[in-house]
Order: C-alpha cells, then sequence, then structure tokens
C-alpha cells in the first residue's frame, strides 16, 4: 500500500510574530498519523499574496494533500481565498451556499450580515465547501488543497468534516522506551540499531533529566524488534554508565 504523503501550511503574520503560538499542527500531525498519511513538511509564510501563492504551488506539486490553516477570516488582511484561486487560475465568486449558511446563522443571532461577514463566503470557482459546525463560515477544497480556518476549534471541526474522504494509508505504529542515559552515551549504538532496522524510524528526544527513544513504523513486528533491541542497549548502556 502506498503511502500517501501531506503538508501543512500555516499562514498568518501573527505566527511568525510570535503573538500566537500554532495549535493546530500537532492535531493535524496526530490525526494524519493515525490515518496513514506521512506529514513530509510544515511552512508557515506572511499574509503575503506572492508568499502564498508560491508556497501552495510548490506544496500542491510535491505532495498528495495540502492542509492550509489562517487567513480566511472577515478582514482586510485575510487573503487566502483569492490567493488559492490565483494559484489555481481560477476565478473568485460567491457561494450561494456559503451566503445562506451564513446568512441563516447571522438572523438566528441577530447579528448583521455586512460585508465583512460576507467575504467568507467568497471561494475559488469550482472549490468544494468544508462544512464548518462552529462559526457556520466555511473552509474549502481545492484541487489537493484543503483551505481551513486558524482558530483551532474551528479548524478542528473542519477537519474532522474532511477526514473520512482523506486517503488512507496505513497507521503509523509509535513505542517510547525512556531512560536516563545522555544522547552522547548511545549515539553510534543507536545508529547501528537504525541502519538494522531500515523500514522503521527511530528517534532521540532529550529531555531533563534523560532521553525518550521513539520507533515508529507501519510493521508492528519490526517495531517491536527494534525496541527490544533498543531496551537491551539501554539496559546495558546503563549498567555501564553506573
Amino acid at each position: 500500500m502506498k503511502t500517501p504523503t501531506a503538508a501543512i501550511l500555516v499562514i498568518g503574520n501573527e505566527i511568525l510574530s510570535g503573538r500566537t503560538q500554532d495549535a493546530n499542527i500537532a492535531f493535524i500531525a496526530t490525526r494524519l498519523a493515525a490515518r496513514g498519511i506521512k506529514l513530509c513538511e510544515v511552512r508557515i509564510v506572511r499574509d503575503e499574496e506572492e508568499a502564498i501563492i508560491a508556497a501552495v504551488k510548490a506544496l500542491s506539486l510535491t505532495y498528495d494533500c495540502i492542509f492550509s490553516t489562517g487567513g480566511i477570516g472577515p478582514t482586510h488582511d485575510d487573503i487566502t481565498a483569492e490567493c488559492m484561486a490565483k494559484a489555481f487560475d481560477a476565478a473568485i465568486e460567491m457561494s450561494e451556499s456559503a451566503r445562506k449558511t451564513l446568512a441563516d446563522y447571522c438572523a438566528a443571532r441577530n447579528v448583521p450580515l455586512n460585508e465583512g461577514r460576507l467575504r467568507m463566503a467568497r471561494v475559488p470557482k469550482g472549490a468544494v465547501l468544508i462544512a464548518n459546525e462552529v462559526s457556520a463560515a466555511p473552509g474549502f477544497k481545492i484541487a489537493n488543497v484543503y483551505v481551513m480556518a486558524g482558530v483551532p476549534k474551528i479548524m478542528q471541526a473542519m477537519f474532522l468534516a474532511i477526514e473520512d474522504g482523506l486517503p488512507q494509508g496505513q497507521p503509523v505504529l509509535s513505542v517510547t522506551v525512556s531512560c536516563s542515559l545522555r544522547e552522547g552515551d548511545i549515539a553510534d549504538a543507536l545508529e547501528k540499531i537504525q541502519n538494522r532496522h531500515p523500514e522503521t524510524e527511530i528517534g532521540s528526544y532529550p529531555h531533563m533529566p534523560g532521553l525518550s527513544l521513539v520507533v515508529r513504523g507501519v510493521n508492528a513486528e519490526k517495531v517491536e524488534a527494534a525496541r527490544a533491541e533498543i531496551e537491551a542497549m539501554v539496559k546495558k548502556y546503563g549498567q555501564n554508565h553506573n
């Protein structure tokens, strides 16, 4: 089974300024791993037309699925929809379905459907809407790009709405071996284990104190074999270290 690939495109000056910490990457990455989709890249770009268009074009040609977050709100700096249209040479137009959804939402809450809110009903021609059960304003899919809101609660609702329609690969299994050793103690031995288990991915993640040694892979037997070798190595070096 071919492993589908993906990238995340985070759009927003507030992320790059440090004012807002992104909370969406971990959510998307976790859901993709469970579905067997390999997340290969994350890019963060400013709310600038050229940067967004260039990133969309490059990523959409490289990976099976692109998940974009941010920049589809009602204000002047929310330019993602227009940029997506330009990236795929599509016109931008008012979606009557999205307009009606927003009108009903606003009427139920006695708020005006003003020009700012109507901006959120504009999508590239031919795009498929992504439902938003939190605040009504939809996301959309164009080509292989899923365009979602940046607000975590809304983004998560949108992602769950599209999840069943995403490609399916083999779920990635993950096991962790924790120890109190230092990376320098085991670097050579860990590299040899990785070389003996090329169908797994072994990572070393320091924390204070100690390490988390993580094995990932799609084959349970191979993941377990690598884990067993790592545990034996940890025991051996732990005894020597003491």
